[in-house]
Parts: structure tokens; C-alpha cells; sequence
């Protein structure tokens, strides 16, 4: 993958997504002018991914203001539908974050709207730079001087994001340095995001990699196969708890069995310091027809119920580190976003390096 690929932009009278439902078979656009449309879209997972929630929720409020003149709607139906945005999808905070930064501006028009928005976007492929460099430095100071064997769970590249990725940023900044020697890409059920995106992304980027089911990474870490995993993050909790997508507990708790650290990648904005611990963060159910069937066949008996979380919860205790675009945090030794009271919302007030 080149790495000016981007799986969101705005256009000037639209949002541009890549559909990531119909990866990797077909390489499709999806042109979204109205707000029905993005929260379908956002629904359908066409966006996914923590940071490209963000941005898509940042240009759908331009998207609801536009709609909102071109229809003649008043500012309460106005304010309904940037709610809808907001409220599309409840575990990933960054899409309520990406609509609340951008709010302020909605007086000014869709035009002022949709520059706040761009900045969104631009600050997120900064960040994740940043993280790759931070994440691959603690990284090779941590384990073996050898091109390294990886884990990751789900996909936080390029695609989940509006460029580069979080944690599959930090395997592409290994690669620049000729650190990397193999990527296990958990397949990701029910919706195969690892073996679907993962690995379409890494072959692009020409990163060895090897896909299993998610059922064999525990055993794979165990028998020390595999020297870091590194995955991302939906929302962080003040105490470092870390929701993301469903597996990453089993991921978790096998790197603490077999003594590897688990790097948790994301950026600021991932890190949610109004929800105190994992328990509090709202796990999303999506409908049971992704695990009863695949591709319009059944899967499962009739009359079989399903119970399909699309996240889980990994204690603070079990995150080794979190890599964000100011610098490495210590999660497991007590360090959390909570307990570094320097760390302050606004991005200005962010430090250099922590």
C-alpha cells in the first residue's frame, strides 16, 4: 500500500469513503451527501476504525449543515441529525469526539464546519506517524536486537484510520527499519477485518504475514512464536482499561502468560478520561446474522440464537504499554492517562513527549 492511500475524503460537496465492506475482492468508493447515508455507512462498517470514526463524524456534521440548508430545515431537526452521527455507534469515542470538535463552528456554515473537520483528518495522520515512531522506539527497547515476529488483533491500519494506522503504523515504522520478520494477523471473526483488511494492507505494503484464526493466537504466542502483539483501541478508560475489538482479551492475557509485551496504539483521542474503568464503556451488539450466516448462507442451525459483541475489555494490569503521538505510557507499572496530570485535552496543551 502507498502511503498517501487514503480511506477518507472530503470532496467539496461530499464525503468519500472506501468501502471497506467489499475488501478485499473489489476496490470501491462510496460518495455520502446526506446524513441518512452516513450513519448507514458507519453502520455497515464501510468507515470503521476508532481515528476514521473521528473524522467521518467531524465531516458529518458539514455533512448534516449542508442538508440542513439545501432542505430548509430548522436547527432543531439540524441538531437531531448531528445527533444521529454522534450516537451511530457507541463504543469507539472518537466519532463522538470527531462531531463535539467540529460543533463550535456550525454557526459559521458548512464551509467553516468542513475546515475544522480537514484539520481533524490532518491531525490524525500526523499522530499517527508519531505513534509509529514512539511505538517501534519502545519496541526494539524491549525486545530481542532481531527482526521481530508480531501479533496483531483486528485491523488499526491505514484503513482504520485517515492514513498510515495506529498499531500496523508502528509494524510498517519496524519495517522502515528492517525490524520485522513476520505479522500473525488474527482473522478477526465474525467479520474476518484481519484476514480481509490486516493482511491486504500489509501485503500492499510488502510486510511478511501470515493469517490464523483467532483461536490459534493464544497457542501461538505460547509457544513463542510470536515476541510483541500490538493492537489498537476504541476507547481507553481513565485507568487504562482498553476496549477493542472482540479476541483482544484472549490476545491479552496469553502475551502476560508467555512474559511479551502487548502494545496498545492509539491516539489521544482514543483515551477517554470521563469513563473511569473498562465497566463503564458501552459495548456495541451488532446483529446476530454476522455470526449465523456467511454470505447469504446459514452457518448455524435454524433457531439458534447468536451473541455477537463487537468489543471486549483488556485490564489495564494486562496492557504492557499504550504508544500515542506524545510519546509511550507504561500501563501495566501503574502509569495511566489518569495518573499524569500534565496530560491536558486540548492538543496545544499536549506535551512535546512524554
Amino acid at each position: 500500500m502507498t502511503t498517501d492511500v487514503r480511506t477518507i475524503a472530503w470532496t467539496g460537496d461530499a464525503l468519500r469513503l472506501l468501502d471497506q465492506t467489499v475488501l478485499p475482492a473489489r476496490v470501491e468508493h462510496l460518495e455520502v451527501r446526506d446524513v441518512d447515508a452516513l450513519v448507514d455507512a458507519i453502520r455497515r462498517l464501510v468507515v470503521r476504525g476508532a481515528p476514521a470514526l473521528g473524522v467521518a463524524g467531524a465531516f458529518g456534521v458539514a455533512i448534516a449543515v449542508r442538508q440542513a440548508e439545501r432542505e430548509g430545515w430548522d436547527d432543531a431537526a439540524r441538531d437531531a441529525a448531528i445527533a444521529r452521527v454522534r450516537e451511530a455507534r457507541p463504543t469507539a469515542v472518537n466519532l463522538a469526539a470527531g462531531v463535539d470538535r467540529v460543533l463550535p463552528r456550525v454557526p459559521e456554515g458548512a464551509a467553516a464546519v468542513a475546515a475544522e473537520a480537514q484539520a481533524v483528518l490532518d491531525e490524525d495522520v500526523r499522530a499517527n506517524r508519531a505513534i509509529g515512531v514512539h511505538g517501534a522506539d519502545w519496541l526494539e527497547s524491549r525486545c530481542p536486537r532481531r527482526p521481530l515476529r508480531l501479533l496483531t488483533h483486528c485491523n488499526a491500519g491505514a484503513l482504520a484510520t485517515a492514513g498510515w494506522g495506529t498499531a500496523l503504523g508502528v509494524v510498517r515504522e519496524l519495517h522502515v527499519r528492517d525490524r520485522v520478520e513476520m505479522v500473525y494477523a488474527d482473522e478477526t471473526r465474525p467479520l474476518l477485518q484481519g484476514s480481509r483488511l490486516t493482511a491486504w494492507e500489509l501485503r500492499e505494503a510488502g510486510i511478511p504475514c501470515t493469517v490464523q484464526v483467532d483461536a490459534a493466537a493464544a497457542g501461538t504466542i505460547m509457544r513463542g512464536l510470536v515476541d510483541a502483539a500490538v493492537i489498537g483501541a476504541d476507547r481507553i478508560a481513565a485507568n487504562g482499561d482498553t476496549a477493542n475489538k472482540v479476541g483482544s482479551l484472549g490476545v491479552a492475557l496469553a502475551c502476560a502468560a508467555a512474559g511479551i509485551p502487548l502494545l496498545v496504539a492509539a491516539p489521544w483521542s482514543t483515551v477517554d478520561r470521563a469513563t473511569p474503568a473498562g465497566d463503564a464503556v458501552p459495548i456495541e451488539e451488532r446483529p446476530a446474522e454476522e455470526v449465523l450466516a456467511w454470505g447469504g448462507t446459514p452457518a448455524a442451525p435454524d433457531g439458534v440464537q447468536a451473541f455477537n459483541p463487537a468489543f471486549d475489555v483488556t485490564p489495564a494490569r494486562l496492557v504492557t504499554a499504550l504508544a500515542t503521538e506524545t510519546g509511550v505510557l507504561e500501563v501495566a507499572a501503574g502509569v495511566t492517562p489518569a495518573s499524569r496530570p500534565q496530560v491536558r485535552e486540548g492538543a496545544a496543551d499536549r506535551p512535546a513527549r512524554l
